[in-house]
């Protein structure tokens, strides 16, 4: 049984190890975590989460900020980031792309800047913008556009921008309009303080915290090479900084949906490569698609060793509707292929079975304790190394409590 995460302590669940470190920094969970265990229906699962309501907890390389903790903060801030560490988050994603001047920033996404900044109350950069704003117009129902890229602005320009939760309102007729699109389960109460980071300023953060880091490299909008700037050049940029910022292999793990950059990775930075992730997004389109061992075999002989796909991938409902292990979990793990989850706190409340994170165990979510239990069932029976979270306070109360009973 391959031992994933070093520390004092250790709890084995399936094929992993969880550890919060009695020695590292502790974590400040607030009340959410405890709110969705009461949310539970009842049951030993319930009952056993319940008796760890007390604490004390710790940081766990079994949670891993999505975005840092993009359910209330604006996501790959600053602000995001502290608090998905002071959650207890023992890994942290840097989403990376990269501006017009070819430095690398953390955005999900090279073309989200008109959802995700404040960059179209900024007249002289929004006139910039790919796609500018235009009104939505009521009479044609025709919904509002604006498509500002980060590759739009130079790193200067970028860095006087503030992140917004991530939205926008499509049948607006004015810029205000346009930018108030957040969901009702999230909140706009940090997004005037949004600050926005360079992944080698995110690097500098997430080493001086002492947490481990999971960058991904985003596929570009523009054409690649961009102005001279090749696919290789970008994902050895990514490496260069991490190494800069003085993180060893051991502590990354880089990702992307593209598996050539994961086989660039293994060629060029083995070393890093090693431990990178490819994120599968094969499973989107199931006529398409279909997990086997051959296919699994392709991706393991090629050196892929860990593979992350969204959580509906990893479980499904047997003939008791009872949430277990899918068969792309069980061939993966065949395969000698690890997995990481995501996304959890990403759907807002479960009570209509989940949306599409949940779409393959839909008819037994209906309530956000729910999320508790596919948790569970992740950790034990697919045995994932981490889950990605929007809230990270969530999966490190599971994984805290988890090791306390052991």
């Amino acid at each position: 049984m391959k031992q994933i995460f070093k520390g004092t302590v250790a709890l084995v669940l399936g094929g992993i190890s969880i550890s919060s470190y009695a020695d590292q920094a502790s974590a400040n969970l607030g009340p959410r975590p405890l709110f969705v265990v009461n949310n539970m229906d009842e049951g030993p699962l319930k009952t056993s989460l319940l008796s760890c309501s007390e604490g004390p907890f710790h940081r766990s390389d079994f949670s891993i900020g999505h975005r840092g903790a993009a359910m209330q903060f604006p996501e790959h801030t600053k602000e995001s980031y502290l608090a998905a560490i002071q959650m207890g988050a023992g890994i942290v994603e840097c989403d990376v792309t990269f501006t017009k001047d070819k430095q690398l920033v953390c955005r999900h996404s090279q073309s989200d800047l008109h959802t995700t900044t404040d960059v179209l109350a900024h007249p002289e950069l929004a006139q910039k913008c790919t796609i500018p704003f235009t009104p939505a117009n009521l009479e044609t129902g025709e919904d509002a556009k604006a498509e500002c890229r980060t590759s739009d602005f130079t790193l200067a320009e970028f860095q006087t921008l503030k992140g917004k939760m991530d939205g926008a309102n499509p049948k607006a007729t004015s810029v205000e309009e346009y930018m108030d699109g957040t969901a009702g389960w999230r909140t706009d109460l940090y997004s005037q303080s949004g600050t926005l980071m360079t992944h080698a300023q995110s690097a500098e953060l997430f080493k001086a915290h002492g947490v481990k880091v999971t960058p991904e490299l985003k596929s570009a909008t523009v054409e690649m090479p961009f102005n001279g700037f090749t696919q290789a050049m970008y994902a050895q940029k990514l490496v260069d900084e991490l190494k800069a910022a003085g993180f060893e292999p051991e502590d990354t793990y880089l990702q992307s949906f593209n598996l050539d950059d994961v086989k660039y990775w293994l060629k060029a930075a083995p070393e890093f490569g090693k431990q990178a992730v490819y994120l599968d997004d094969r499973v989107y389109d199931p006529s398409k698609f279909s997990a086997s061992a051959e296919n699994m075999k392709e991706l393991s002989d090629v050196g892929v060793k860990i593979i992350a796909p969204p959580l509906f991938a990893l479980v499904e409902l047997n003939d008791s509707n009872e949430i277990v292990a899918s068969n792309y979990a069980k061939l993966a793990k065949a395969a000698g292929i690890d997995m990481i989850a995501w996304t959890l706190e990403r759907s807002g409340p479960l009570d209509q079975g989940g949306g599409w994170y949940y779409q393959s165990v839909k008819q037994a979510i209906n309530n956000d304790g729910d999320m508790m239990t596919v948790l569970d069932v992740l950790a034990k029976d697919v045995g994932v190394l981490g889950v990605f979270s929007d809230w990270p306070a969530t999966v490190t109360y599971y994984a805290n409590c988890m090791e306390k009973q052991t």
